[in-house]
């Protein structure tokens, strides 16, 4: 059987917006030429995975990774830190359950320079499938290919990884088809959620998956300006959620709502829902401001307010005027808090 066009070769020339119809990758041992990352880049890769492994603030990412490799879960969803440390912790979970040198019971991990962590870490394994939602949507398509080698023991590796970068750009189609692989076992396979934070998947999604929380991204200057720039705004915004007024009087003023003004208030409320999740995940309760709005909101709302600024920031890229833009954002939260 073929391999599919979800792999790592094919998955690659497609974000790259390359007309060339995807091909399945070559064998490892003699992958085609133009499926090979240049040394550099595979230089750039190697570091990137060191440097993650090793660095000291994501300790207790590598701790629950050593630790599970010894019985490894199914499903595994990586939340928190940025993309690339999302991306780069997959990489070093498909190395770690594959290189010979790894034992993780007496707390080795991958060599980071066998071949075998080399093609691994460019998705040039074989058994590696790499899905990128950072590129485009997740399609039904995508999933279907991948799962038509579910059935087969991994060709080469002790375990086949299937990736699913920025899980969140998943279609519901593309959720529900993933969904029914995760429910039947599926011996030497690991499947990797990465997202933002649970909040964006599916529930059920979740339910299924043993979740691995890198450290929240380090933003607190930049959250701490916009604060103080932006204060009136966000106590405006504060009132309108809490009783529909209060706003309006500031949008109606000619000229005063701007595009990049919209834009600092939808990072201010990303910095927010971070810092709440963040709270949340510790036990702590937020007691000001937006992040104590979004504390009070469930789970699953805690998810839309991350569509809703998305669906803000791309109608900014679409030129929308940036006062209806604001205003819809104060709606749609006032409609989610609960009353």
């Amino acid at each position: 059987m073929s391999t599919p066009r979800a792999t790592p070769a094919a998955r690659s020339r497609k974000a790259s917006g390359s007309a060339a119809k995807p091909r399945a990758a070559a064998p490892a041992e003699q992958p085609g030429e133009d499926a090979l990352p240049d040394e550099a880049e595979v230089a750039a890769l190697l570091l990137q995975a060191t440097t993650l492994w090793n660095n000291p603030r994501l300790a207790h990412t590598r701790a629950a990774l050593l630790r599970l490799a010894t019985a490894p879960p199914q499903v595994l969803l990586f939340e928190g830190g940025t993309a690339q440390e999302r991306l780069n912790t997959a990489n070093i979970w498909a190395a770690l359950t594959n290189c010979p040198n790894a034992s993780p019971q007496n707390g080795q991990g991958p060599c980071l320079e066998c071949p075998v962590c080399m093609r691994c870490i460019t998705h040039l394994h074989r058994d590696i499938f790499f899905l990128d939602g950072a590129a485009a949507s997740i399609k039904i398509d995508d999933v279907r290919e991948v799962r038509s080698v579910l059935g087969e023991p991994p060709r080469e590796a002790t375990r086949r990884v299937i990736i699913l970068h920025e899980a969140q750009a998943l279609v519901e189609a593309a959720a529900n088809a993933l969904l029914k692989s995760l429910e039947e076992p599926r011996p030497a396979t690991s499947f990797l959620l990465l997202a933002p934070q649970r909040e964006r998947l599916l529930p059920t999604l979740v339910s299924r998956s043993m979740v691995v929380t890198l450290p929240w991204p380090r933003a607190e200057h930049s959250a701490a300006a916009l604060r103080n720039e932006l204060a009136p705004w966000e106590a405006a915004l504060c009132q309108f959620m809490l009783t529909g007024q209060g706003l309006f009087s500031l949008t109606s003023s000619k000229g005063s709502v701007t595009p990049a003004l919209v834009n600092n208030i939808t990072n201010l409320c990303r910095h927010a829902l971070v810092g709440c999740l963040q709270a949340l995940h510790t036990g702590a309760k937020p007691t000001e401001g937006l992040e104590a709005l979004f504390a009070r909101l469930p789970a699953p709302r805690l998810r839309m307010v991350d569509e809703i600024l998305a669906e803000c920031q791309e109608s900014l890229v679409y030129m929308a005027n940036p006062t209806i833009v604001l205003e819809w954002l104060a709606t749609r939260l006032y409609l989610l808090l609960p009353r």
